[in-house]
């Protein structure tokens, strides 16, 4: 599957981004990132453009921890649903195993697992093969999103044993003790935290058994729906694109960051194509704008990204076998007591 992550991995960044000098609605519009992402937790949003934007945080900024710090500054309510199979577990093995079961459902872009070595375990963090090339921003990220899990498990007083890094330092020692409360292992052949088995055993004060279990149910649910939402999030994109012209498989398939041919297979797999998609997408937005505004046909072609009136015409014939104008005709549509809808302002992130 294409690498998604939901919005709400976006958490808090409007506060973090100022805080560090940026305008943050810019720099979601430097990343290609949609500029009303923070209003849409559950969405999903490109994997890769997640990282564009904290390496570009990071650069804009001139803070070199950017990610580390922004992960430590957002807490664990990014988890959404998650979260609440997590602190409901009965103890915190039970948690992390919930957590790397469904860590998926968060964000595909990598694995989250637990390993034991002899009386430590580690809680690893690994980028998934189509994304080795992740940043050390995203990466560090991840690693102050897991301390605070770890801290919300085990309480505020925990601390790692060590934390690996595969990557080399990308600042002072001594600012990575600062946040970390120790330095991590650099070029180390995972990223981690590391902490003593016992820990593992330890029960959650939170525990419900009985809302573990309906949120358990609402996770495998959504498990088995999440290989069903590319093709709603395609239409999304298309609709988003549609008022600013003519759109392709090849624009949709750049934003997401993925060849045409990988982008056409993936709904080819859940039964699906770009054009179907384009089509029922421009029959929906046709007919909301026929039954709820007074816009013209030929604006309203332009819109739907068709060449002219009459190959929207034509288009909309074969949807319904009646011209535009007859179809509003006969739903009874009086559209001379409307005021003007005009065009919607496109979002800044839908380039011209």
């Amino acid at each position: 599957m294409t690498q998604f992550s939901r919005a709400s991995s976006l958490a808090r960044f409007d506060e973090f981004a100022t805080q560090n000098g940026l305008n943050y609605q810019q720099m979601l519009e430097l990343a290609g990132l949609p500029g009303d992402v923070l209003e849409h937790p559950e969405s999903l949003i490109s994997y890769q453009r997640v990282e564009k934007l904290m390496e570009l945080c990071a650069s804009k900024s001139g803070n070199p921890l950017f990610g580390l710090e922004y992960g430590l500054f957002q807490g664990v309510d990014i988890f959404g649903p998650l979260l609440y199979l997590l602190k409901n577990a009965q103890t915190v093995l039970e948690s992390l195993i919930e957590l790397t079961d469904f860590y998926h459902l968060h964000s595909s872009g990598a694995l989250v697992t637990i390993e034991q070595h002899g009386s430590l375990v580690v809680l690893s963090y690994k980028p998934t093969l189509e994304s080795e090339a992740t940043g050390r921003q995203a990466i560090e990220l991840a690693i102050g999103v897991g301390k605070q899990l770890l801290h919300t498990l085990l309480g505020k007083s925990w601390q790692p044993s060590a934390v690996y890094l595969q990557s080399a330092p990308g600042a002072d020692l001594a600012n990575y003790r600062r946040l970390l409360g120790l330095v991590p292992q650099f070029n180390s052949e995972t990223n981690g935290c590391v902490f003593d088995v016992g820990c593992l055993s330890a029960p959650l004060s939170e525990s419900d058994p009985v809302l573990h279990s309906l949120m358990r149910q609402h996770m495998e649910k959504l498990d088995k729906m999440s290989l069903k939402e590319l093709p709603a999030y395609v239409q999304h994109l298309i609709s988003s694109f549609l008022p600013n012209g003519r759109v392709t498989v090849e624009q949709v398939a750049d934003y997401m960051m993925l060849s045409r041919r990988t982008l056409q297979r993936h709904l080819a797999d859940e039964g699906t194509s770009f054009q179907r998609l384009l089509e029922n997408t421009r029959k929906n937005m046709a007919t909301r704008y026929l039954r709820e505004s007074d816009v013209n046909l030929t604006q309203l072609s332009g819109m739907l990204g068709y060449g002219d009136l009459v190959a929207f015409s034509r288009a909309f014939h074969r949807w319904y076998g009646k011209s535009p104008r007859q179809w509003r005709k006969d739903e009874g549509i009086n559209t001379s007591s409307r005021r003007l809808v005009t065009r919607r302002k496109l979002p800044a992130w839908v380039k011209n």
